[in-house]
């Protein structure tokens, strides 16, 4: 996890080195379409909503959220929140 100033925001990065996700999914990550969800790591599963949350909530304060991810070899999520909210 980093963070680092960016204009009036800050901009924080989250990587890990799971097994990433398909440049076909990772279309629709931050939207209800056709919501996907495979297994993780340690097979753990998931709904696929987390992600479609954390973009309501960065965006409702003002920020912006993207997500870059190369198949077995991780992802890296990053988002910007406002320095000096309202």
């Amino acid at each position: 996890i980093t963070v680092k100033p960016l204009d009036n925001f800050h901009e924080f990065s989250i990587k890990d080195n799971g097994v990433g996700i398909s440049s076909d999914i990772q279309k629709n990550l931050f939207t209800n379409q056709n919501m996907h969800s495979s297994s993780g790591t340690h097979h753990e599963k998931g709904s696929g909503l987390g992600l479609i949350l954390c973009k309501e909530f960065v965006e409702q304060n003002g920020g912006s959220i993207r997500g870059e991810s190369i198949p077995n070899m991780g992802s890296i999520f990053i988002f910007t929140l406002k320095a000096n909210p309202d």
